[in-house]
């Protein structure tokens, strides 16, 4: 018999998921930081790709791995999921801390590998762990929450980079004595580093896990032990996956493919729409562009946050599935209308249907599938959906550039359009999903 969960109170939610917002405040980084970055050590703009393939690739490794793992993992002392989020926030806190100090491209790519890493580790089971912890009722608010968190903890990641861009001056020197990274980006990595540990420290010591019944651990203890039986967990998940996540497959290589092109060439985009120039032809206006490119995406990410809570209205009024239907338009609309602005300030109303697109993109496609995967099985589910993230992600690494160059002309305008093309193919393939009906209703207790 299923075990009871118990009905939690609206704060209790929150601060279960105050870790996600020091997670996602590095991967806020990560999306505005990580490519002027690698543009001030002098990476050309074809080359931006092929370096952004830690992220997926760790993505595509970690993941599963961790949610195969953390499904077996019971501790009376520090729980089922709360062991990953502790080693992937420290590990975090590390690597963004030693970031700025790259001198080199090679010595930033190889921290980005590391970094990609341990957030992998700290975020996969926070997905499993809402799945654990709440009632089906109360899951829309659990994941959206998530959003939330994501918003906010990227909105300060960007808004960081223009707060101290306005204070500190001078930039590093490269090893072979060009000007390198401006010394402001240090004081947006020294603050992800404090939030990555200080909030999932507050998130695991103010949210027990629920144990597992004696069945449970006798099913525990029975599973076969060894280096490979994650794997093996892995592969029968994937050959006994539901076909909703198939169909949730097809939407996320359009969305995520697109969500890559849209990172990695903003900034490119803004400082030859806007400015008139390139980041080769003028370094100091580039670094103009990719500061308000913080602001912009810093922008899309408050709509995220102060929309999420909405959307859990909205999926109930109509559905999940066509509230991501109306969001992934709402965004295609947004990119195709941003390489088109000259404007700076112009550039934040398109940012509002592209924000409350990313807050959908964060939470919504779990609620529609996660009644489709066992109970048993959350974490591994977990790590197979981020899969279908890092796949696209992947494959974009390896054929944009070729694209960009070929195709596009080299244009990182059009890669904008592009990516809003895609977005729009994605929105068109949430429609073939079949939502699973929601499970019986669980007991409800009181916590």
């Amino acid at each position: 018999m299923t075990q009871a969960k118990p009905q939690l109170s609206f704060s209790q939610i929150i601060n279960m998921n105050v870790g996600f917002f020091g997670i996602q405040y590095s991967f806020g980084l990560q999306q505005s930081a990580i490519n002027p970055l690698y543009t001030f050590l002098h990476a050309e703009p074809a080359d931006l790709p092929l370096l952004n393939l830690a992220g997926p690739m760790t993505g595509l490794l970690i993941q599963p791995i961790i949610g195969a793992l953390s499904d077996r993992t019971w501790s009376p002392r520090w729980g089922r999921r709360k062991p990953y989020f502790l080693i992937g926030a420290i590990f975090c806190s590390l690597c963004l801390f030693l970031f700025p100090f790259s001198r080199t491209l090679w010595m930033a790519a190889g921290l980005l590998w590391i970094l990609d890493a341990a957030n992998n580790t700290a975020m996969e089971p926070y997905r499993a762990f809402i799945a654990d912890k709440l009632p089906a009722d109360q899951r829309a608010t659990g994941f959206l929450t998530q959003s939330f968190f994501a918003g906010l903890g990227i909105t300060l990641a960007n808004i960081s980079l223009y707060f101290f861009q306005q204070i500190i001056t001078g930039n590093t020197t490269t090893v072979d004595g060009q000007k390198g990274i401006p010394y402001w980006v240090f004081g947006s990595f020294f603050v992800g580093a404090i939030c990555s540990i200080g909030s999932v420290v507050w998130s695991t010591s103010t949210t027990p896990e629920i144990p597992p019944t004696e069945e449970e651990l006798k099913v525990l203890r029975a599973q076969p032990k060894g280096l490979l039986e994650p794997f093996r967990e892995i592969a029968s998940a994937i050959g006994s996956m539901p076909k909703t996540l198939w169909q949730l497959a097809l939407v996320y290589l359009f969305q995520w493919y697109a969500m890559f092109c849209y990172w990695q060439y903003v900034s490119h985009s803004i400082v030859q729409t806007v400015w008139h120039t390139t980041a080769a032809s003028d370094p100091a206006k580039y670094e103009q562009a990719a500061v308000w490119t913080g602001l912009v995406n810093g922008f899309y990410n408050i709509v995220t946050f102060f929309s999420a809570f909405g959307l859990v209205w909205l999926c109930k009024k109509l559905s999940a599935k066509y509230v991501h239907v109306l969001c992934l338009a709402a965004a295609a609309i947004s990119l195709f209308i941003m390489p088109n602005i000259e404007q700076k300030y112009l550039l934040f109303a398109p940012m509002i249907g592209f924000g409350i697109a990313w807050a959908s993109m964060m939470g919504v496609p779990y609620i529609m599938v996660v009644g489709s995967i066992p109970k048993e099985r959350y974490g591994v589910y977990m790590g197979i959906i981020n899969m279908m993230i890092v796949i696209p992600m992947i494959i974009q690494t390896l054929t944009f550039g070729y694209v960009y160059e070929h195709f596009l002309n080299s244009n990182p305008a059009s890669a904008i359009t592009f990516a809003g093309a895609l977005l729009l193919m994605a929105s068109l393939a949430t429609m073939l999903i079949r939502v699973a009906p929601e499970p019986a209703p669980e007991n409800i207790l009181t916590e």
